[in-house]
C-alpha cells in the first residue's frame, strides 16, 4: 500500500528522442503536444499550476477547471495547449496568448503521480491512467488520449494531422522522477529543438536574427541564426525581453567562424562586429529542416519564447 502523502510537485520524467518508434502491445501511443509541460496540484480547494521546473503558472480559467476535479487531492502531469477551432496547436499562440482569442488554452492530463493522499509513482503507467477519466469527468480539463493502431498506422495518422509528433511509453512502467530512463520516448516527425539565445543581429524592427546554441558540458556551443517566423510585433517584444540581458561577450565558445557554412550559419570574425551578445538565459523554440554537417541548423524558424526551460539544461537532443 502507498503511504499517504500531501500532493507535492514532483520533478517530471523525460522522454529519450528516437529514430523510430517502438513496436508491441507493451508500449502506450500518444501525441507529442506542442505547449508547456506542467504539473496541475490540487489539495481540497487549493489548486496550484506548476512549471516543469517547479514555476508557478498562472492561468485563472484553468485553475477554476481543476476546482471541479472528482478528487479532494491530486497530482496530474500534462501539457498546457493552445488550439484553434479545428483543435490544432499552436506553440506561438500560446506564447501571446492576448494576440490570439480565437484560440483556446486548454490543459490535457496524460498521469496521475498523487490521488487522494497516495503516492502513485511506484504504479505501473497503465494503473495510474486508469484513473484520469474519473478524476477529470465534467471538469473541463482533458485526457491526451492513447492512439490506437500500430507504430506506422499511429506515425501515419499523426502525420495527416499536421502534429508534431509521437511519444511512446512502456505500460508497466513505473513514473522515474527526474529521470530519461527509455521507458518514454519521443518521435518527433518535425524537427523542433530547445536552443540558447547567446546574441542577435540588431534589425530595423528589434531583431533581425538570433544567434542561438546548446551546451556541451558547460560550454556554449553555436548552432545557428534563426531569422524566419518572425513578425515586426515579435521582433520588437524578443528585442525587449533580450535588452535587459546585454552582454559584452560573446557566450559561444566556437565563435567566431573562420568561415560562413553552405548555409551562412557560421559567424565570422568581421561579422561578430554586428552582433549584440546576451548573458545565454533566454530559451527559444525553433523548427528547422536538419542539422548541416558543420553542426549548424538549416533553415531555422523561431516558433517562440521557452520560459519553462532553464538554459543550463539545453542540450542537443537529435
Amino acid at each position: 500500500m502507498s503511504r499517504a502523502t500531501s500532493p507535492a510537485f514532483v520533478q517530471p520524467m523525460t522522454a529519450k528522442v528516437v529514430h523510430a518508434l517502438p513496436e508491441g502491445r507493451e508500449w502506450l501511443y500518444e501525441v507529442k503536444l506542442d505547449g508547456y509541460r506542467a504539473q496541475l496540484l490540487k489539495d481540497g480547494e487549493r489548486v496550484d499550476i506548476r512549471s516543469r521546473n517547479a514555476k508557478t503558472l498562472s492561468y485563472p480559467a484553468m485553475e477554476a477547471e481543476a476546482q471541479k476535479l472528482n478528487v479532494e487531492s491530486v497530482v496530474l502531469d500534462g501539457e498546457i495547449v493552445a488550439v484553434d477551432e479545428h483543435g490544432h496547436p499552436s506553440f506561438q499562440a500560446l506564447q501571446h496568448r492576448s494576440g490570439h482569442p480565437q484560440h483556446a488554452i486548454l490543459y490535457y492530463a496524460f498521469d496521475v503521480l498523487h490521488l487522494n493522499g497516495q503516492d502513485l509513482t511506484r504504479r505501473s503507467l497503465e494503473e495510474r491512467r486508469r484513473n484520469l477519466p474519473h478524476i477529470v469527468k465534467g471538469s473541463g480539463i482533458l485526457i491526451s488520449q492513447e492512439l490506437s493502431g500500430t507504430a506506422t498506422q499511429v506515425i501515419a495518422a499523426v502525420l495527416r494531422l499536421g502534429l508534431e509528433g509521437v511519444i511512446a511509453k512502456r505500460r508497466d512502467s513505473s513514473y522515474e522522477s527526474g529521470q530519461r530512463s527509455g521507458a518514454w520516448v519521443k518521435l518527433k516527425l518535425e524537427k523542433q529543438q530547445e536552443l540558447v539565445i547567446g546574441g542577435y543581429r540588431p534589425g530595423t524592427h528589434g531583431v533581425d536574427a538570433l544567434l542561438v546554441g546548446y551546451y556541451e558540458g558547460r560550454a556554449l556551443k553555436f548552432a545557428g541564426r534563426v531569422r524566419a517566423g518572425f513578425t515586426p510585433h515579435l521582433r520588437r517584444d524578443v528585442s525587449a525581453r533580450l535588452r535587459p540581458l546585454h552582454a559584452s561577450r560573446c557566450p559561444f565558445f566556437d565563435l567566431p567562424s573562420t568561415r560562413t557554412s553552405h548555409w551562412g550559419a557560421g559567424v565570422t570574425m568581421e561579422e561578430m562586429r554586428e552582433m549584440q551578445w546576451v548573458k545565454p538565459t533566454l530559451v527559444a523554440q525553433v523548427r528547422f529542416v536538419e542539422w548541416t554537417a558543420e553542426g549548424h541548423l538549416r533553415h531555422a524558424a523561431f516558433l517562440g519564447l521557452r520560459t519553462d526551460k532553464a538554459a543550463h539544461t539545453v542540450t542537443r537532443e537529435a
